[in-house]
């Protein structure tokens, strides 16, 4: 009487509900044979974004890191599409002291993007970001010049990242 144990049961039941999602059109954004809902290559469609210029160090930062994780730092095909990006920079100060002075601040960058197809002109997609990074202040002032540039650098690659997945998950559903 095997097949009457919970153990049975619990095995049993695991293999039904995995048999229940093979089916579910889940597919991993980021696998080696994602494709689009056009047939095409997920990777082929990313490398095929060409990034627009971003004024100032963190638009150049945030420039390059997309560029890079959508190319893997070859050449990149013929662009199928423009992102243009816009982003906003703001510093908030925590941890005043009764002088005044903040101990510590917290580096805030927004970018509002859009997603161009080049063969008409249309945005296709559009979104957001957001990041903090916190860093601490000194009375050093090269060590606060370097911990500014951290919290800048650690915010473009989180909003890069973020870009990145928004971009992707749309081409992967509906380009």
């Amino acid at each position: 009487m095997w097949w009457r144990s919970p153990i049975f049961a619990l095995a049993a039941f695991a293999a039904m509900a995995g048999l229940g999602l093979a089916g579910c059109g889940f597919q991993p954004l980021y696998g080696s044979n994602t494709t689009t809902a056009s047939g095409a290559r997920l990777s082929e469609a990313m490398a095929s974004i060409d990034v627009q210029p971003i004024p100032g160090r963190v638009g150049q930062k945030l420039r390059n890191e997309l560029i890079f994780s959508n190319t893997g730092g070859g050449y990149a095909p013929e662009y199928r599409y423009q992102l243009r990006i816009a982003i906003r920079e703001r510093v908030i100060s925590q941890l005043v002291q009764i002088s005044g002075d903040a101990r510590g601040q917290v580096y805030q960058l927004e970018a509002s993007f859009k997603l161009i197809d080049t063969s008409n002109g249309q945005i296709i997609h559009q979104g957001s970001a957001v990041s903090r990074a916190p860093y601490d202040r000194y009375q050093e002032i090269f060590a606060n010049v370097r911990a500014r540039y951290d919290a800048e650098n650690r915010a473009a690659d989180t909003v890069s990242e973020s870009i990145k997945t928004q971009v992707a998950a749309y081409l992967a559903s509906s380009a």
